[in-house]
């Protein structure tokens, strides 16, 4: 089980959104928080993204360049400039164009041009995943110079798409978009030195951790203890739960629950599978043990949280 891309899917609600943004300078955008992870890429040209101060977290602006990406959690407001004093506006229906596989907007001056991506993944960020609860809040990776040559690559396939449409570009651009996002997590993984890993960085990568994280997420239904984990992992009962706390952030039991509970979501949402399969699936013998489960998770019955996200 790939425990990356399992963990994005059972937060994704939608599609991405996205929108080419052209700017000559001077010129500034600002843009408002999103509910989910925004992200940019430059393709050519350079700017500034300045984070707006949003409580307690205080993050100094950003000049970027070409080939660049920036990735932001929570999708918190910011502004993106030609350079951090430019004054910024609010995008408006005018400044957006047609003739492309995405939106566009073009604003600013005569001055030197940038072009960016922008856009935001679709998560629920009221339950994320503990794996992009502990990423930065603003991740920036610079893809020139052979560094991240899948990341780069796909941004190079973005931008000669965009540039010049062709049959096809309506369908290859939104999926090389899509796959952005795991190139992004991926080449950030990759950033972290083993060393000085902490958290999810460390856990993918554990010896006793990683195993049992794959195991929890191959077969959730499975009657996992501590004790069966702690064996696949080669460690005694108390030393592998304290080794997994400390990375994942909470003990394998609350883990697997939480991984249970986000499966049962799922499959709620995405098919039509009876009560008695879902609960079968993610580990209950029953359909009122699970629905009792469920309910103490999301705080409603399972049927009806599947008419409601239905509905919505």
């Amino acid at each position: 089980m790939d425990i990356l891309t399992e963990a994005l899917a059972s937060m994704r609600t939608g599609h991405p959104a996205s929108v080419r943004t052209n700017g000559r300078a001077p010129w500034g955008l600002r843009l408002p928080p999103v509910a989910g992870a925004g992200f940019h890429v430059v393709l050519y040209g350079t700017c500034w993204l300045i984070p707006l101060d949003e409580g307690s977290s205080r993050l100094k602006p950003i000049p970027l360049s070409p080939g660049d990406v920036v990735f932001l959690r929570d999708g918190r407001g910011h502004i993106l400039a030609d350079h951090p004093s430019t004054p910024a506006e609010e995008p408006n229906d005018e400044q957006f164009e047609g003739g492309s596989p995405i939106g566009s907007v073009t604003l600013g001056g005569d001055g030197p041009e940038t072009s960016l991506l922008c856009g935001n993944y679709h998560l629920d960020q009221g339950r994320p995943h503990p794996l992009v609860r502990q990423l930065p809040e603003v991740i920036h990776l610079a893809t020139r110079h052979g560094r991240h040559p899948e990341l780069s690559a796909a941004v190079q396939l973005l931008g000669n798409e965009l540039e010049n449409p062709r049959i096809g570009s309506d369908g290859i651009v939104p999926t090389l978009i899509d796959s952005l996002l795991l190139y992004i997590l991926r080449a950030w993984l990759d950033d972290q030195p083993p060393a000085a890993a902490q958290g999810w960085a460390a856990a993918l990568g554990d010896s006793a951790v990683a195993p049992a994280l794959s195991a929890m997420h191959d077969d959730p239904s499975a009657q996992w203890t501590v004790e069966s984990l702690a064996e696949r992992a080669g460690l005694s009962r108390a030393a592998f739960a304290r080794r997994f706390a400390a990375l994942v952030g909470e003990p394998p039991m609350a883990y697997l629950t939480r991984w249970r509970m986000t499966t049962a979501a799922r499959l709620l949402r995405e098919s039509d599978a009876p009560l008695t399969t879902v609960a079968a699936r993610t580990g209950y013998g029953s359909e009122f043990a699970f629905a009792k489960a469920f309910k103490r998770e999301y705080g409603l019955a399972p049927g009806g949280y599947r008419r409601q996200v239905r509905a919505a």
